[in-house]
């Protein structure tokens, strides 16, 4: 099979090792910027043009989007998909899983465990809102932010306050959740391939801190999850209509909750944390799935 793979940078730990492992089972790959991509939007013959020429010769794309460019990102992808070429994430899931007031939306209409999460647009409403989650310590997001950027956790209600009208302030949407203390610091990232876990690691922030990220400086380590939380992983994934994803669980006292579904997991943590050919599994994937027109949306989200 001939493999794209949509990412802004070849020397990236994650693209390094899809790269490898696709050319370790027989396939060749093109590394493609996604922002230098082009489109001709044609009823007759969609097209992607790429450095002064078409692409056309793809049986797969594997999507390494950054969420500063979802956008036009997902507009890539999408052409592609309008092109009849199977693309491992759709562009459709991965506009669902960007959007974190909309994932989570979805994923409670599937009734799957979440932190009490609520959403506001007047600073009027602002002590409500804080009572509707439960009273401080509370946790601030920017709807807009990425690996723990944009996150903040208020100890007291009048900290809360001055932090969520400050965003208000500045017109960033931002949603207020439940501070889940039992957790320690500690989040589940689940890797999901199809309808299974292949992997599972236990993230621990540095004292002092409760973001759990690796670009923040947490600490990671094999774990072994419970049925509970294998169910709750995969459900997340499937509500969300992604092949390949990570999703990321808290350990409350009322089971797993879901703190974020993402479409584009780092390799780098889950291959070092559990020793797992992970980048080969997802080769694997492709492998078996691929074909012209395999997607489900084929372009329509």
């Amino acid at each position: 099979m001939h493999l794209a793979i949509l990412s802004r940078n070849a020397n990236l730990y994650s693209t390094r090792r899809l790269v490898a492992a696709a050319e370790q089972q027989g396939h060749t790959v093109r590394i493609v910027d996604t922002l230098r991509c082009y489109m001709n939007v044609t009823t007759s013959k969609p097209s992607i043009h790429y450095r002064g020429e078409e692409l056309e010769e793809f049986d797969a794309v594997i999507p390494r989007i950054g969420a500063s460019v979802t956008f036009y990102g997902t507009a890539v992808l999408r052409q592609f998909e309008m092109m009849g070429v199977y693309t491992l994430n759709e562009s459709v899931a991965i506009t669902r899983s960007r959007d974190k007031l909309r994932s989570l939306q979805l994923l409670s209409r599937k009734g799957i465990g979440l932190p009490i999460t609520g959403f506001a647009h007047s600073p009027d409403d602002i002590p409500d809102l804080i009572r509707m989650v439960g009273g401080a310590p509370l946790v601030i997001k920017l709807l807009e932010g990425t690996q723990g950027i944009g996150v903040v956790l208020a100890e007291t209600e009048k900290a809360a306050e001055s932090v969520i009208q400050a965003f208000m302030g500045l017109k960033a949407n931002i949603m207020v959740q439940q501070y889940i203390q039992e957790a320690g610091g500690a989040d589940i990232r689940c890797f999901v391939i199809g309808d299974k876990i292949v992997a599972a690691m236990k993230r621990q922030a540095e004292p002092g801190e409760f973001r759990s990220n690796l670009h923040r400086g947490g600490s990671a380590e094999l774990i072994k999850i419970t049925p509970q939380e294998r169910a709750t992983a995969t459900r997340a994934a499937k509500a969300m209509g992604l092949n390949v994803c990570g999703v990321d669980l808290l350990r409350s006292n009322n089971g797993p909750v879901v703190m974020e579904v993402n479409s584009s997991p780092g390799l780098e943590g889950i291959e070092a944390a559990t020793g797992k050919d992970i980048a080969g599994l997802i080769i694997e994937y492709i492998t078996r799935h691929a074909g012209p027109n395999k997607n489900r949306t084929r372009g329509r989200g």
